[in-house]
This record gives C-alpha cells, sequence and structure tokens, in this order.
C-alpha cells in the first residue's frame, strides 16, 4: 500500500526528530525530510522536485515563518495540504493560518492518535479542524467575512460552484485534483459557517462574486 508522505518544517531539531519518528509508525505515512524554516522546505521543493503529500507546519519560525510559507504553497502547490503544528493559541494566529491555506490545526501537546486522525482526515476529506479551532473561526468569520480574505483559488472556486458543473468538473476546468477541489470545498465551509454547496452559491450572490 502506498503510504502518504510528509515533510515537517519545524526549528527545533529535537522536536523535529521526535515528531518524524512518531509519524513514520503511523501506517498510512512516512517522513520524507525535516526543514527548519520555510526557505529550506522552498528550496527542497524547487530544486529537488520533492514534493509531499502533506506539510507539518510549524508556525513561528526563523528566516521564513509558517503562515509566509503556507501562502508560497497555497499558490505554487495547491496539491500539498499543510497541517499547522504548534504552539500557538492565539485566534489571531489561528485565523491568519487558515487564510494562508492551512487544511488544519493542531498543538503541539495533542495526543498522538489525533495527530494520526487529522492526517487522515486531510488526505481523505481534505480538511481537519478541531472543536476548539472550528469554534474560533465561526465565532470570527460569522458576518464579516468577506471576499477580501478569499484567496484567489478560492474565488475562482466560488464561480464554478455557482455553475451546474459538478465538483469533477470543477477540478478539470481549474486543473486541480478532485481531492484538492474537496479541500476547497470543505475549508471555505468551515471559513464561511456555510453546511452545503447552496450557502456557498448564496455567498458568493451575495459577495457579488457571482453576478445574476
Amino acid at each position: 500500500m502506498k503510504k502518504f508522505s510528509v515533510v515537517i518544517v519545524e526549528d527545533h531539531t529535537l522536536l523535529s526528530q521526535a515528531i518524524s519518528g512518531i509519524v513514520n509508525q503511523f501506517e498510512n505515512f512516512e517522513v520524507l525530510y525535516l526543514c527548519k524554516n520555510g526557505s529550506e522546505l522552498i528550496k527542497k521543493i524547487e530544486f529537488e522536485k520533492v514534493v509531499p503529500d502533506i506539510v507539518l507546519m510549524d508556525v513561528n519560525m526563523p528566516i521564513m515563518n509558517g503562515i509566509e510559507t503556507t501562502k508560497w504553497l497555497t499558490i505554487n502547490y495547491p496539491e500539498v495540504s499543510v497541517l499547522a503544528l504548534t504552539v500557538e493559541e492565539d485566534e489571531s494566529v489561528i485565523l491568519n493560518m487558515i487564510r494562508a491555506g492551512a487544511r488544519g490545526y493542531l498543538l503541539k501537546d495533542v495526543d498522538k492518535e489525533i495527530l494520526e486522525m487529522a492526517l487522515l482526515k486531510i488526505m481523505d476529506e481534505g480538511c481537519y479542524h478541531s472543536n476548539t479551532v472550528t469554534n474560533i473561526l465561526v465565532n470570527s468569520l460569522k458576518g464579516s467575512y468577506d471576499d477580501t480574505v478569499l484567496k484567489e483559488r478560492e474565488i475562482d472556486f466560488l464561480k464554478h460552484v455557482c455553475s451546474e458543473k459538478t465538483y469533477k468538473e470543477i477540478a478539470d476546468e481549474m486543473n486541480l485534483s478532485p481531492k484538492t477541489i474537496d479541500g476547497y470545498r470543505d475549508c471555505l465551509f468551515v471559513k464561511l459557517n456555510v453546511k452545503n454547496r447552496v450557502g456557498l452559491v448564496l455567498y458568493a450572490i451575495k459577495q457579488k462574486i457571482f453576478v445574476q
């Protein structure tokens, strides 16, 4: 069985190695390499062309932090899923990571069973957020979230959602995998506090992303 590939971006070497050891114990995952910051990750991906399925991303790092790195991945490698793994509990940091494109957010004191479940959820469903993070997102974004904080690809996706195309047809149109499209959809459900495609369409019309 092919395992999903994981890269760990963490500036503390011992912690990075410890996380790597845990992830390599999981049946469905294997760690490709470790990086100390976003700049190292970009060099690995750009020059060695070793692109992982998931990046476990710390937030506070020297040279290039997790938010900046996640933004870069979202723009250049949207098929790579980012799962934040950090000590940062600040609401604004969580929101900035999600807005940058992170598919999930975990604190470093999490049990390894939760980490494994989060990795599986991201690969199977495209998104994972704990109840705590979901509540923060809903409370902070409800009624105030507008298209200025949506990424360009998310806006493009919303425009396609307003058509009669299936999600598979949208994936083909955007040159993305169906799994990536599912990730966009599920994360927008959380970001916009909607539960289905109708909710996405209504939001797009209200924000004039789609004009009838």
